[in-house]
């Protein structure tokens, strides 16, 4: 028979790493970690570097930086550091320079200048882009021991899945992807005092 204990134990089977997510437990009590999924770009001996996919925001790029083109990107709100900072994730490969493999076609970053040249000139489309305002940072066994707190299900989700992925309630459908167990957190309201 399963305990409560072993019900809100995570076990994780996977470990972090470069191209995987982060899909935080349900009571994770978190302005920006609350419900998220946390695509990692960077995971190394210096720290983790990831951006929360599905907290998109109403506000289009072109309303946040002067001098962009009008583009009709999702963005979101990446993580709570760097707030002052705009990143990008895309499937436009090394036609943009600087840019780092994450995982299949998906890239992070590059020279912003080349993104907008390719805006600008119609080589682009919205899908293959997303942008964050600020993002989520770990320092060196900062990520390891939230995983030992069982703050985070580590898993994978296809380049295709992350760059269409914006909402909360993808979080829900993520977990009940993973089996029976997950299946009873994604049911848990995500303020269970108000319930």
């Amino acid at each position: 028979m399963t305990t409560d204990n072993e019900f809100f134990k995570i076990g994780n089977i996977i470990p972090p790493g470069q191209g995987r997510v982060l899909i935080a437990e349900p009571f994770l009590d978190d302005m920006y970690f609350g419900h998220a999924i946390v695509l990692l770009t960077e995971h190394n001996n210096e720290g983790t570097v990831g951006f929360v996919i599905n907290n998109r925001i109403e506000l289009k790029i072109n309303e946040i930086l002067i001098d962009f083109p009008r583009f009709d990107a999702p963005v979101s709100i990446g993580g709570p550091v760097g707030k002052d900072t705009v990143h990008f994730i895309h499937t436009i490969g090394k036609s943009i320079r600087n840019c780092k493999h994450v995982l299949d076609n998906l890239y992070w970053g590059g020279e912003f200048e080349e993104l907008k040249q390719l805006i600008n000139s119609g080589a682009v489309h919205p899908r293959q882009v997303r942008f964050f305002i600020g993002y989520s940072g770990w320092m060196p066994g900062q990520l390891e021991s939230e995983l030992a707190n069982n703050s985070w299900v580590v898993s994978e989700l296809s380049s295709q899945i992350i760059m269409k992925y914006h909402e909360k309630s993808n979080w829900n459908q993520t977990l009940e992807k993973l089996g029976d167990k997950y299946k009873t957190w994604a049911n848990f309201p995500e303020n269970p005092s108000m319930n």
